[in-house]
């Protein structure tokens, strides 16, 4: 019996293993049907993230490639794992909502706080007619994917963000690139783009 037990742990222990790299290796893809794109893990209530956001978006519509928005909120953060939970929220009514609601935050980052958060989504959801229930995630179905997001970051060994990475699906001796300098995005892309 102990050995089965042992065999059962082991087969899940690999299975969440497998999972993980398997996330890992999806997330440093680009999206199906796109050679290049933009990988970001964000934090919704660092100040750098959302310094970061307008610059991401800027090269994305210089080069007609799409950003791909992970969660990574960090413990220091009170608010950020609600408010990823609630932008996973506005994502079922549209990942463009979604988006516009991570860059609303993003620009009244200094006017929210953990107690204003509600009433600043409640906002948000009126000025584009949709209906915020009072629990918003009653399975927690929206925090399940906060949290692979943030196993995914984790698997990568994510320590900051944002964490930024220039991606493609041709380029197989090195398919992807840590933005490090964001000055130096536009020329990550280029080169990116030259190893497709």
């Amino acid at each position: 019996m102990k050995s089965r037990l042992a065999l059962s742990a082991s087969l899940l222990l690999l299975a969440v293993l497998a999972a993980a790299q398997s996330g890992e290796k999806t997330a440093l893809r680009p999206p199906k049907g796109a050679q290049v794109a933009i990988v970001v893990f964000e934090d919704l209530e660092c100040p750098d993230c959302a310094r970061a956001a307008p610059l991401l978006e800027e090269a994305a519509r210089t080069y007609h490639i799409p950003v791909v928005r992970h969660d990574f909120p960090l413990q220091m953060h009170p608010w950020a794992y609600d408010a990823a939970v609630l932008a996973r929220y506005f994502d079922t009514h549209s990942k463009k909502i979604g988006n516009e609601f991570r860059d609303t935050v993003f620009q009244h980052q200094l006017e929210i706080s953990k107690d204003s958060l509600r009433s600043f989504a409640e906002k948000f959801a009126a000025e584009h007619k949709i209906d915020l229930p009072f629990v918003v995630d009653p399975q927690g179905k929206l925090a399940a994917e906060v949290e692979a997001d943030r196993n995914i970051g984790n698997s990568l060994s994510l320590n900051h963000t944002p964490t930024i990475y220039v991606v493609s699906n041709r380029n197989v001796a090195k398919p992807f690139v840590e933005v490090v300098d964001r000055s130096q995005l536009f020329q990550l892309i280029d080169a990116m783009k030259q190893g497709e």
